[in-house]
């Protein structure tokens, strides 16, 4: 006799795993721009999927750098679906038209791999430890800059000025 409770605790298990494959655009409705930076995001960085609680900083810092930002990335998501561009080429294709969209790609892809978004005098870094270069080699290295021990233990105790 099949158990009410066991078939129930299936569905909600198999409904959160079939959520779970939905693109980021049909679960976010309220910010289409922000969903295709998401979708974008994953694409270019070679993910299945990125944090949105990371993704929201760096939207909101490459929307107020450039207000059109939004609407950039919906119409690069489109063309890369429309036209059903490789992720490996797309760089390449979009240099090659002389695109309007080209730096886009590497803009985004810098935010996420390094945690910075803009260049030069606006450059703001949002993202350290959490940025995907630090968390792809973070199970053997540490990011740079931290001092894990006490105040001054980086420094060597005979230095020499000359």
């Amino acid at each position: 006799m099949p158990s009410p409770t066991r078939r129930l605790l299936l569905k909600a298990v198999l409904a959160g795993y079939a959520t779970a494959w939905l693109p980021t655009a049909w679960a976010a409705p309220g910010d289409a721009g922000q969903a295709a930076f998401l979708d974008l995001s994953a694409l270019l960085v070679g993910r299945s999927y990125v944090d949105p609680a990371q993704g929201k900083p760096l939207f909101e810092a490459f929307k107020a750098q450039a207000g059109d930002f939004p609407n950039r990335c919906l119409a690069l998501l489109a063309q890369i679906q429309a036209r059903q561009l490789d992720p490996a080429t797309l760089q390449r294709v979009l240099d090659a038209e002389a695109s309007p969209l080209a730096a886009l790609p590497r803009q985004v892809a810098r935010a996420w791999l390094q945690g910075v978004v803009g260049s030069g005098t606006k450059a703001r870094c949002l993202a350290y430890e959490t940025a995907l270069n630090a968390q792809m080699v973070g199970d053997v290295l540490r990011p740079p800059s931290y001092a894990y021990g006490a105040y001054g233990s980086w420094a060597s105790a005979e230095r020499s000025d000359a």
